[in-house]
């Protein structure tokens, strides 16, 4: 699994990577975002997929609900409906900005992309996300690395029991929540650590007890002023 955006300036990087690894198209899968300024493009998705090198994506999103999004969201929807996206997404949406797109797609979304992890669940979007079977993606799955959130007494306590460590807890709490979860790691044994996470369960007792660290907190607080800048930002893509 590949998760890119246009916003991270290696679409042509990792179409040139897919292509030199030798792995089947068909192994892979792809997801990549449209930023705000592409919202408005007709050529968005066409110009994202020339990057890539590729000829669909697995799942299409929308990164941020700046500018004109809806006009975003109706490409995904296009994309979706011509097979250039298998599924679509959007990413960041919540509060007001879920209440509204709901109100207006056409097509359900089948992901969504958010901050989520123990002390952020994420109570009052899954209502919705339930609602309409909307798979929820956690980013910050470990609280962007928070020694606090990783090292909580019931985390220490249930990694001794079950021969595991910590974060490795945490990512099964996210995978018995329904959540999927994709930690980003450079260092090989903690992507080797982070995939040895289904040879155990965590009980009802103890996510009960894990459901007590919800504190409505955030590592990243976005504010409306943010989102003005986001629309009228616009990455560099001739970088090759």
């Amino acid at each position: 699994m590949i998760d890119t955006a246009n916003a991270y300036v290696n679409e042509r990087a990792v179409g040139r990577g897919i292509k030199a690894s030798g792995v089947r198209r068909e192994e892979i899968f792809l997801s990549t975002k449209l930023w705000p300024s592409e919202y408005e493009n007709p050529n968005a998705v066409a110009e994202t997929l020339e990057r890539l090198g590729v000829d669909y994506v697995d799942l299409l999103y929308i990164h941020q609900p700046a500018g004109e999004w809806l006009a975003g969201y109706r490409q995904l929807e296009k994309a979706y409906k011509e097979g250039k996206a298998k599924s679509i997404g959007i990413s960041n949406f919540e509060g007001k900005y879920i209440a509204e797109l709901e109100t207006k797609w056409e097509i359900v979304p089948q992901f969504i992309q958010v901050e989520a992890h123990p002390y952020f669940t994420q109570k009052e979007l899954r209502i919705t996300l339930d609602k309409y079977g909307i798979k929820l993606m956690s980013w910050y799955p470990l609280g962007h690395g928070d020694k606090a959130l990783i090292n909580e007494r019931i985390f220490v306590e249930l990694a001794k029991k079950y021969g595991k460590t910590p974060a490795q807890v945490i990512l099964r709490w996210h995978t018995q929540m329904g959540f999927v979860v994709i930690p980003g790691s450079k260092n090989v044994e903690h992507i080797r650590d982070n995939l040895a996470i289904f040879d155990f369960a965590l009980t009802e007792e103890e996510m009960t007890r894990i459901a007590k660290l919800d504190k409505g907190v955030r590592y990243y607080n976005r504010t409306d002023a943010q989102l003005v800048q986001f629309a009228s930002w616009r990455p560099s893509f001739e970088r090759k």
